[in-house]
C-alpha cells in the first residue's frame, strides 16, 4: 500500500514506489552504473605488476588517488629518498579494481591501494587501503607531515578524518547528482549542495585563523583536503560547480588552495596516474622521478 505522505505521482519518476525488497536488476543508473554492484570480490584473475621500488601504488588520479601521490612527492621533495615509488594505473571505468590481485590488496575494490614491500620492521609486506590509512602510515613511516606533539597530531588527524567523513557528501552525493546522475533531481541536488556549502563554511572559518588546515604546519590533512575542496574552490572539479555553489564566498579556502597549488610537489603529485589531458598534464604510470622531470621540464 502506498504511503499517504508520499503520493506516487509526486515521486521521481512519477508513479515510483519503492519495492518491498530491492534487487540488483533494478540497477542504479548514471555514469558508473556498469561497474557498480552490490557484491564484493574479484570478477577476473589478474595479478598486479610490481616495479623496482618497495612502495607500489595502484591508483587513479581522482581526488582520493591524488592525496597519496601528493604525499609521496612531498616526501621525496623533503629528502626522503626511500619514499620513491612505482605508480600503476587502475582504470576503474574498465573494472580493473575487481581483478584478483587488486582485491587482494583492497577487498573494498576502491583506489588507491598500496603495498609496502619493505616495512620498517623488516617483516612481511604491508597492504594498505583507504587513502586516510595510507597517508597516516606513510607519514609515520617517514616521520614527516604529521606532528609528533600529541595535540598538534590530534588536530591534524581531526581534519584528516573530517575530510574522510565529508567527502562522500561532496563526491558521492553532490557530484553524483549534479554531474553524473542520468536525470536531474532537484531535491537531491539541493540537499547535497546545502551540505557541501556547510562544509566549505567550516573549512573557511578554520582557514580564516590558520595558515594551514590544522594550524601553522603543512600536514597530511592539507594533502587530503586540497584535491576535494581546494579544487572545488578553484573551480576545477565538476563542470559549473564553482558557479553553482558560489565558491567565491570562501575567500580563506581560496587563499589556501592557491598557496598549495604553487607547491612543486603538489603539481607533480596531481598528474601521476592521470590517464588523459593536455600535453604535460598527465602521467598514467610513474616509475622514477625522471618520468615527471621529463614531462614538466
Amino acid at each position: 500500500m502506498s504511503d499517504p505522505k508520499f503520493p506516487p505521482e509526486n515521486n521521481l519518476p512519477a508513479g515510483y514506489e519503492p519495492p518491498k525488497v530491492w534487487t540488483w536488476e533494478q540497477g542504479n543508473g548514471g555514469a558508473f552504473a556498469s561497474i557498480n554492484r552490490p557484491i564484493a570480490g574479484p570478477t577476473s584473475e589478474k595479478e598486479l605488476p610490481v616495479g623496482k621500488h618497495p612502495l607500489q601504488l595502484y591508483s587513479l588520479a581522482t581526488p582520493n588517488g591524488q592525496k597519496v601521490t601528493i604525499l609521496l612527492e612531498e616526501l621525496l621533495a623533503a629528502g626522503h629518498a626511500d619514499a620513491d615509488y612505482d605508480a600503476w594505473l587502475i582504470t576503474i571505468g574498465k573494472g580493473e579494481q575487481f581483478g584478483s590481485g587488486f582485491v587482494d590488496v583492497n577487498p573494498n575494490s576502491k583506489i588507491p591501494a598500496l603495498m609496502d614491500h619493505k616495512p620498517s620492521d623488516g617483516s612481511a609486506p604491508v597492504r594498505l587501503f583507504e587513502s586516510g590509512s595510507i597517508l597516516v602510515y606513510l607519514a609515520d613511516k617517514f616521520g614527516a607531515f604529521l606532528p609528533k606533539d600529541a595535540r598538534a597530531r590530534a588536530e591534524a588527524l581531526n581534519w584528516l578524518f573530517w575530510q574522510m567523513g565529508s567527502a562522500p557528501f561532496l563526491g558521492g552525493g553532490f557530484g553524483h547528482f549534479f554531474a553524473y546522475a542520468p536525470i536531474k533531481i532537484q531535491y537531491a541536488i539541493d540537499r547535497f549542495a546545502m551540505e557541501v556549502k556547510r562544509q566549505m563554511d567550516v573549512l573557511n572559518r578554520q582557514l580564516g585563523n590558520n595558515e594551514f588546515v590544522a594550524g601553522s604546519e603543512y600536514t597530511i590533512a592539507d594533502m587530503a583536503i586540497w584535491p576535494w575542496y581546494g579544487r572545488l574552490v578553484l573551480d576545477q572539479s565538476y563542470p559549473d560547480a564553482g558557479t553553482f555553489l558560489s565558491v567565491h564566498e570562501y575567500e580563506h579556502v581560496a587563499r589556501w588552495a592557491k598557496q598549495l597549488a604553487e607547491r612543486p610537489a603538489l603539481k607533480r603529485g596531481i598528474i601521476v596516474n592521470k590517464a588523459s589531458g593536455d600535453p604535460g598534464t598527465f602521467l598514467p604510470e610513474r616509475h622514477d622521478a625522471a618520468d615527471l622531470d621529463a614531462l614538466l621540464k
